[in-house]
C-alpha cells in the first residue's frame, strides 16, 4: 500500500477504486479519510452530504481493510459512498425531508443499502432531498438547500439532488437515488453525471418508504445507481438487482444481454419534442446532433414511427396513478375506489404492449432527459404555481415530467448521460430507453456512446 492520495485517485471510477483496493495502492481507511476531508471541504458551498456517518464509515473501513488483507474480494469492497437520504440506513434519520418525520431513525436497512453493504460498500452519509421527494429541487426545512456545483445558485434537481450534487463536487464516487417522476434522471441531467432508472421491480424498494411504513412496492417506484460513468452503473446494478427477499427462494433474475455492440449495429429512434413537454432549442439541437452523429457511424436512426404511443395520452394515464401512489396516507387524500385503481392498471398494461411492440423494431430510443438545463432556485408559490423559462418563455413548471414520464408508465428502463455542455456552460442530457428488462442494452448503448462523445465533465473548481 503506498499511501497516495492523489486527487485522480479520488476521482477515479468505481471500478478503477476497487482495483486499486484489492491491489492495495490504497487503504479503505485511507480512502474514507481523504473522502472525509472532500466533504468537510466542497460541501460548504452546496450542502448535498447532509447526514454524516464519518465514525462508523471509519469502523466499517477498518473491517474492510482486515478483508482486503485476508485476500476477500466483493465488487464493492472497502468502497466508500453515500445514499440518498429516503432510502433508510439502519441509525440513520430518514425524515424524506418532512418536519413531520424529524427525529425517526432507521431500525434496518433498505434492501437496496444492504446489498451495497453486503458488497463491501461504505456508507459516508445521506444526500438531500427536497420535502416528500416532490420537486425538482432539493431544498427543505430540516437540512436547508443544496446548490448545483456548476452554479450554486441552480438547482441540482430532485428528488435525488444532493445526490448528483455530491456525485458532479467530487464527494462520491457512487449514489442510490429513486426515481417515480425522474428523480434519478433529471438531476443526472442538470449536474452532469449519469443515472439509471432500472425496470420497475428489477431492484427491490423495500426500506424507500415513508418512514414507518412497509408494504407493497409502490407503483412506478424504483431505486437504483448514479455515478460519473456507465460502467459503474452496471456494477453497482449487478450488486442491486434480484428479486425482494421473500420472493429469493423461487425467483431468480437473469437480465438479458445487451443487444448490440457496437453503435452501428443499434437501430435508434430518436424524439426531440414532446406533444406536453416544452424543450429548450439548445437541448433539442444537442439531441438531433447526436441523431447525425449515430447516422454517420452507421445506425440506422429514425425521428418517427407509427408504433411509438401517442405520449399525450399516455401520460394522461400517468398522473393519475403518480397521484394515486404519492398521495397514499397523506392527510385529505381522496383514493380512488378498486375499481378506478384497476382500470389504471389497464391502461397501463395497454401501453405497456405498445412498447413491447416498438422494441421489436428498435433497440433503443434517445429523447432529452429534461427540458431545461440547471434553472435558478425557486422560493416562490406552490410548485404547481411555478414556471420554467424554455426559449424565453414562461412555462408551467410540472410540463417537464413529460419527458422523464416516458419511461415509467410503461416501467421500462431509462439510463441517463451527459451530452455536453450549454452555451451558458451548463451540462445537457439525454435518456436511453429501452425494452422491459433490456436494462443492459440500455448500459451498453450509453457506455458505448460515452466512449464516443466523451464522459464526465468536473464542474469548474471540483476538478481534481
Amino acid at each position: 500500500m503506498t499511501g497516495t492520495r492523489t486527487p485522480e485517485l479520488l476521482d477515479a471510477t468505481v471500478g478503477e477504486l476497487v482495483d486499486a483496493l484489492a491491489a492495495r495502492r490504497i487503504g479503505s481507511l485511507e480512502l474514507t479519510d481523504a473522502l472525509i476531508a472532500r466533504i468537510e471541504d466542497r460541501d460548504q458551498g452546496i450542502n448535498a452530504v447532509v447526514v454524516r456517518d464519518f465514525d462508523r464509515a471509519r469502523e466499517a473501513a477498518r473491517q474492510a481493510d482486515a478483508r482486503l488483507a485476508r485476500g476477500e474480494r466483493s465488487p464493492l469492497l472497502g468502497l466508500p459512498m453515500t445514499v440518498k437520504e429516503s432510502n433508510q440506513v439502519e441509525g440513520l434519520p430518514s425524515t424524506w425531508g418532512s418536519p413531520a418525520f424529524q427525529g425517526w431513525t432507521a431500525p434496518t436497512d433498505a434492501t437496496a443499502v444492504a446489498r451495497l453493504k453486503a458488497a463491501g460498500a461504505i456508507i459516508l452519509g445521506l444526500t438531500n432531498v427536497p420535502p416528500m421527494l416532490a420537486d425538482w429541487q432539493s431544498t427543505n426545512p430540516i437540512y436547508g438547500r443544496t446548490g448545483n456545483p456548476w452554479d450554486a445558485s441552480r438547482s441540482p434537481g430532485g428528488s435525488s439532488g444532493g445526490a448528483a450534487a455530491a456525485l458532479a463536487a467530487g464527494m462520491t464516487p457512487l449514489e442510490l437515488g429513486s426515481d417515480i417522476g425522474g428523480s434519478i434522471r433529471v438531476p443526472s441531467a442538470l449536474c452532469g453525471v449519469f443515472g439509471h432508472k432500472p425496470t420497475y421491480g428489477l431492484v427491490p424498494t423495500r426500506g424507500h418508504t415513508p418512514p414507518g411504513t412497509d408494504g407493497v412496492p409502490v407503483p412506478l417506484a424504483v431505486v437504483g445507481p448514479m455515478a460519473r460513468c456507465t460502467a459503474d452503473l452496471r456494477r453497482a446494478l449487478s450488486v442491486l438487482a434480484g428479486p425482494e427477499p421473500e420472493e429469493a427462494g423461487g425467483l431468480a433474475f437473469t437480465l438479458a444481454p445487451p443487444r448490440r455492440e457496437t453503435l452501428a449495429a443499434h437501430r435508434v429512434l430518436v424524439l426531440t419534442q414532446h406533444p406536453l413537454t416544452p424543450t429548450d432549442d439548445e437541448i433539442a439541437g444537442a439531441v438531433e446532433g447526436l441523431a447525425s452523429r449515430l447516422e454517420a457511424l452507421g445506425a440506422a436512426v429514425s425521428r418517427s414511427s407509427d408504433l411509438l404511443p401517442d405520449l399525450a395520452a399516455q401520460h394522461a394515464a400517468y398522473q393519475p396513478l403518480l397521484n394515486t401512489a404519492i398521495s397514499r396516507g397523506a392527510p385529505g387524500a381522496s383514493p380512488p375506489d378498486a375499481h378506478a385503481y384497476m382500470d389504471m392498471l389497464d391502461a397501463q398494461l395497454a401501453f405497456r404492449r405498445r412498447w413491447a411492440a416498438l422494441f421489436e423494431m428498435f433497440d433503443v430510443v434517445i429523447t432529452p432527459t429534461f427540458g431545461v438545463t440547471a434553472f435558478p432556485h425557486e422560493d416562490g408559490p406552490e410548485t404547481y404555481a411555478r414556471t420554467l423559462k424554455v426559449n424565453g418563455s414562461d412555462t408551467p413548471y410540472y410540463a417537464q415530467l413529460g419527458w422523464p414520464a416516458v419511461a415509467l408508465l410503461p416501467n421500462l428502463p431509462a439510463t441517463a448521460l451527459p451530452v455536453g455542455l450549454s452555451r451558458a456552460g451548463l451540462p445537457m442530457g439525454v435518456q436511453v430507453i429501452g425494452g422491459w428488462m433490456q436494462d443492459l442494452t440500455t448500459l451498453r448503448f450509453a457506455e458505448l456512446l460515452e466512449r464516443e462523445i466523451g464522459g464526465f465533465i468536473a464542474p469548474p473548481g471540483f476538478g481534481g
